[in-house]
């Protein structure tokens, strides 16, 4: 496995496998002759229901965490996000899972993320993002929680193992990783460091933002993209000058016209793109969390993940963007039958993002198998374990 693939277990620049004609790799997605994808972003409430911010008292004041929420029946979807993401990024999953199975989608902004704010946002133990997610249960539903099932991708994956292992949601029923196992996610924090230095660090519109996901390979769809940038970036606090502002777009590959010869039809006409700036002082974009600071907490996250997965009684799901990403334990663990695995070929690391509707099929099949859910819509589960 490459440096690369090893670094993507923190929620960045998934690997490019080759993908159908007509479908972008990263780089490209054909759009048809002189067609211009839109960049534009778009609001929360296109994807969830509702949105509303959950105060919990903790010791050192009142912490209040940002949801969105969709559906009114059925078991509790509880999502959590990946490093340096947002609950948007489960916005395009969460009206494909809504139209397959009755159920109720709760996504989550953890701590330090998002828009949630609490006192002290620089302590992202597992041992304290865990025990968020049991005080927002609480305090959503008192001591009469529904049944509940919780899906993470990549932090998110491991902070739910925590959570279901330390017993902290009582009405937990199923449990779902997409995209984390520990032996590469290990692995990858030795290079880590490096590959978020390589990142630009502002970006000089939501727009320059949402495109750079896309072109860089960070975000596969470029509809999620559209609403799940909104949540990884914000706006700087002091404005720039239009010579600072060229520099945050260099590296973004501008995408011209392609010329197709007539015995293949190979891409040319790549260039890097010089973007024109205005004269006047802008306020450009930038991270949300700066995740290299939030190294100490890495190895927390992940060391012994395979095992307090194995060892959680209930249901568990592994969702994987490769069959190579599974370690030794989880290998074992796999062959007795302890979890139901799927691999999603042709995605990246943010596999809810890059196939959503493949996603939802899977956990949807998964909830309907074991009679957690009803089906909606006509849907039949379409995979073997069903």
């Amino acid at each position: 496995m490459s440096t690369i693939e090893k670094q993507l277990h923190l929620g960045r620049l998934p690997p490019r496998p080759p993908m159908p004609s007509g479908l972008q790799s990263g780089s490209k997605m054909r759009m048809g002759p002189g067609r211009k994808r839109d960049f534009t972003p778009v609001p929360w409430s296109q994807y969830f229901e509702s949105m509303e911010d959950v105060v919990v008292e903790s010791e050192t004041g009142k912490d209040s965490f940002r949801i969105y929420k969709s559906g009114s029946e059925g078991p509790v979807l509880l999502l959590l996000h990946g490093g340096g993401h947002s609950a948007l990024s489960w916005a395009v999953f969460t009206n494909a899972i809504i139209s397959r199975i009755q159920c109720r989608i709760v996504a989550l902004d953890q701590r330090g993320h998002g828009e949630t704010k609490v006192k002290n946002p620089e302590d992202l133990s597992a041992e304290t993002m865990a025990q968020d997610i049991g005080n927002v249960v609480e305090a959503l539903y008192g001591d009469l929680p529904p049944p509940i099932m919780l899906i993470g991708h990549s932090m998110g994956g491991a902070i739910a193992v925590h959570t279901a292992a330390a017993n902290l949601v009582p009405s937990l029923l199923g449990l779902c990783m997409i995209d984390v196992v520990e032996g590469t996610a290990m692995d990858a924090l030795n290079s880590m460091q490096n590959f978020l230095r390589s990142r630009p660090k502002t970006f000089k519109s939501l727009e320059n933002a949402i495109e750079w996901s896309v072109k860089s390979g960070q975000i596969r769809n470029l509809d999620s993209a559209r609403v799940s940038m909104v949540g990884q970036v914000k706006q700087c606090e002091e404005a720039t000058s239009p010579e600072g502002l060229k520099a945050l777009v260099e590296g973004i590959i501008e995408e011209e016209e392609e010329d197709e010869e007539e015995n293949g039809g190979q891409s040319i006409n790549k260039r890097k793109k010089e973007d024109d700036t205005e004269t006047k002082k802008e306020r450009p974009y930038t991270w949300r969390i700066e995740l290299s600071k939030t190294e100490k907490y890495w190895e927390g996250w992940f060391k012994g993940l395979s095992n307090l997965f194995l060892s959680c009684s209930i249901p568990k799901q592994l969702l994987l963007a490769g069959v190579d990403r599974l370690d030794k334990d989880l290998t074992i663990g796999q062959m007795q039958g302890k979890f139901q695995m799927q691999v999603l070929p042709q995605c990246g690391h943010a596999v809810h993002e890059d196939a959503p509707d493949k996603v939802a099929e899977a956990v949807a099949t998964f909830l309907v198998r074991h009679r957690f859910a009803e089906p909606v819509g006509g849907f039949q589960c379409v995979f073997p374990t069903c």
